[in-house]
């Protein structure tokens, strides 16, 4: 059983570390980060904000990006990797927004994941980042791990650990937190090294002791 207490010191832990934790994708808003966050699979965010500079200067809309060939979005996303497949589900996403909603970026989590290749992840980001909506806590890989390090979760799918998070805290600070733990995994909790000795949150995560 989680111990509430440890729990709670690890969360303001957490908050002194990163009191305004950000995203690193740059975006202007709602579609620019939900075309962000799609391509960042597998990528990292510097790369993407590279790729997404040019895209978004000369395709701002879903419907510039679908007046783009497959081959011409195929080659601007190219350097994120995966390139077919992601210019795929791009602009199957934008497809959608233009024919369901009129070109623009729904607004609750049950909207958005009926969008092509949006899940729960994708449009927690989404909503809270760009949105101030906040419906749920986007689990990537970083917050999967940093969780479960810390002894936040011991759940071993998205949707458990989610669920767990979401109980330790108010529904306005989802966001943040899963800013938060992104950023402490990138930074100090890494997956094959962890900075143990540098880490801020050490004198209440068990991980040490258990690595």
């Amino acid at each position: 059983m989680r111990d509430s207490a440890a729990a709670d010191k690890r969360v303001e832990a957490l908050r002194r570390l990163y009191p305004e934790a950000s995203l690193e994708l740059v975006f202007d808003n709602p579609f620019q980060l939900l075309i962000s966050v799609i391509l960042s699979a597998q990528c990292t965010d510097a790369r993407v904000n590279q790729v997404t500079r040019v895209l978004f200067s000369r395709c701002p809309t879903p419907q510039d990006i679908l007046a783009l060939s497959q081959e011409e979005l195929e080659e601007m996303v190219r350097p994120t990797g995966f390139f077919r497949n992601k210019a795929k589900a791009v602009r199957a996403c934008c497809q959608e927004l233009v024919d369901r909603y009129g070109g623009r970026v729904p607004g609750t989590l049950e909207e958005f994941v009926r969008l092509p290749g949006v899940g729960r992840k994708t449009a927690a980001m989404v909503l809270g980042n760009a949105l101030g909506v906040h419906e749920g806590i986007a689990v990537d890989t970083h917050v999967k791990r940093v969780s479960q390090r810390l002894g936040l979760s011991s759940a071993k799918t998205p949707e458990k650990i989610e669920a767990d998070l979401m109980q330790l805290l108010p529904r306005e600070d989802w966001t943040w937190f899963s800013n938060a733990l992104i950023l402490h995994g990138r930074r100090v909790c890494k997956a094959r090294k962890p900075d143990c000795q540098a880490c801020g949150l050490a004198p209440w995560c068990p991980y040490p002791d258990q690595a």
